[in-house]
């Protein structure tokens, strides 16, 4: 039998017993529930960031090409021009290839062109002619071009080279209305956050008189300009079949590393939308990357 006082203490034990395993699971529980507090805390927290980074999406200006085809296929035009104007197409061994349309879209050969690059996976870059998109379906070729991947860019309103370059020399004041009323013709199809940062001359950069102008405009833009240092003579000299125009493509872009391909897909340029059948499996065998310029 215990006495009253070991009987006194085996209570007790029990009781301080009881009491350290109340405590115990008490701070086993409250740890369970501020973890989880701390858990809900950082998942609103993610959530808020997730929502916030949806709306700058929302805002962000889409330049060139649809975001996923940029993050894909998108090469620093600035770069390019940089190349083409010192004449240094090497490229660190890697092998890229722009190719680039003119004139369009038109409602003849953009959807054969079209048609072309999504048999073979490949993109492209589109110079657009602002009056191209007054003739009836064009607008909805623009967006078909847009949506597939491709890159939007500039290539004036008019084409007109008397009003652009009267007397061979540039008229600043009529180029950038021209740019500033494509890019108007742009958005209507695209959306008001579309815009593009990069032109093509109408004849090339290098073929006019007081260009320098026009080149201080575009670098405070942040805009570049891009001639080409292949093509497939398909608006040069006589009319060329598609096996020409592939021959002419071939031997312009020998010996480089960084290939930008003048064509066009206006109207009349059928043989053009042939020979890409022969032009972009040339590029492919011979291990060039299929870029887009932005």
């Amino acid at each position: 039998m215990l006495s009253k006082k070991a009987k006194s203490k085996k209570k007790i034990a029990i009781i301080t017993g009881a009491t350290v395993l109340v405590i115990g699971i008490g701070s086993i529980v409250w740890a369970d529930m501020a973890k989880k507090k701390e858990e809900r805390e950082l998942a609103k927290r993610k959530e808020i960031l997730r929502l916030e980074q949806i709306e700058r999406e929302k805002n962000e200006p889409i330049v060139g090409a649809k975001k996923d085809s940029v993050k894909k296929y998108g090469y620093d035009a600035n770069v390019v021009w940089d190349k083409l104007n010192s004449y240094d197409y090497s490229n660190n061994g890697e092998k890229v290839v722009f190719l680039t349309f003119d004139d369009g879209p038109s409602t003849t050969n953009t959807p054969k062109v079209l048609d072309t690059l999504n048999k073979y996976d490949v993109k492209g870059t589109f110079f657009i002619k602002g009056n191209s998109l007054e003739v009836k379906g064009a607008n909805e070729i623009l967006k078909r071009t847009f949506d597939e991947g491709n890159a939007i860019a500039h290539h004036s309103y008019t084409h007109d080279y008397k009003k652009l370059y009267p007397n061979r020399s540039l008229n600043l004041d009529t180029f950038t209305n021209e740019i500033n009323k494509t890019t108007e013709a742009m958005k209507k199809v695209l959306g008001d956050k579309f815009t593009s940062n990069v032109l093509r001359c109408p004849g090339g950069y290098m073929s006019w008189k007081n260009m320098q102008p026009l080149k201080d405009y575009l670098k405070n833009k942040g805009m570049s300009s891009i001639d080409w240092n292949a093509l497939n003579a398909d608006a040069e000299g006589k009319k060329k079949n598609a096996q020409e125009l592939y021959e002419y493509a071939v031997k312009t872009s020998q010996g480089k590393e960084m290939v930008v391909v003048l064509m066009h897909d206006t109207y009349g340029k059928e043989e053009t939308v042939k020979a890409l059948d022969m032009i972009i499996p040339y590029f492919k065998e011979n291990g060039y990357q299929f870029k887009i310029l932005v």
